[in-house]
């Protein structure tokens, strides 16, 4: 990979914390390829889909390498299709370009029943992970411990984005026990659309943070 090139995994503390729509932030403001590896349910509507929507023509979207049609942990989801995820079929992609990789869920997802989970690939691939947070009653805590268990494995952490209205106490203390940079704060949008994401791409770019 190129000195110039930007590379990152994007996770969530959890489920629905916007994880996808600061992908596609993210995606367009690099410019860059878009991979989500694993898409569990909503095959007609993926995290792909929705991104390539989203965006434009200079983002390029790379092929899920699983597709389970079933909404739920990978793990279960992929013994229901009748295959087996394995970290040798998920290779990171060698693209001499800007790349995002969305994971799936949070870091301790378990993607087979062999003890292989989403945070065993994110230290395989060894690119720097950017934590996405929304504030609710313990995202504190879950902000933490997924902070936590990155630098138990010792994986580099580029910084978190906040998903929406602002929250001094919270994020203060957050970056501060943390000891890491806020790369963005991400508004929540009644409707998420290709100008909401422009517009957003836009700020973060100019933000030159990334």
């Amino acid at each position: 990979m190129s000195k110039k090139n930007k590379q990152f995994i994007i996770t969530g503390i959890g489920t629905d914390i916007g994880k996808t729509v600061v992908s596609a932030i993210i995606s367009q403001a690099l410019d860059s390829f878009y991979w989500k590896p694993i898409q569990a349910g909503e095959l007609e509507n993926s995290d792909s889909i929705k991104v390539q929507n989203w965006t434009t023509d200079s983002v390029t979207i790379l092929s899920e390498a699983f597709q389970l049609n079933q909404p739920m942990s990978p793990h279960a989801a992929a013994e229901i299709d009748g295959v087996e995820i394995t970290n040798e079929a998920l290779q990171l992609p060698l693209v001499e370009r800007n790349l995002v990789v969305e994971g799936a869920g949070g870091l301790l997802v378990p993607l087979n029943n062999k003890r292989l989970l989403l945070i065993d690939l994110f230290k395989e691939w060894n690119l720097p992970v950017i934590v996405v947070s929304r504030h609710y009653v313990g995202s504190i805590n879950h902000t933490l411990l997924t902070v936590e268990a990155l630098k138990n494995r010792k994986i580099n952490i580029e910084g978190i984005v906040f998903v929406g209205d602002e929250n001094k106490s919270t994020e203060s203390f957050i970056l501060n026990y943390t000891d890491l940079k806020m790369i963005a704060r991400m508004p929540l949008t009644s409707e998420v659309n290709t100008e909401f994401i422009q517009e957003q791409a836009q700020i973060l770019k100019e933000s030159n943070v990334l």
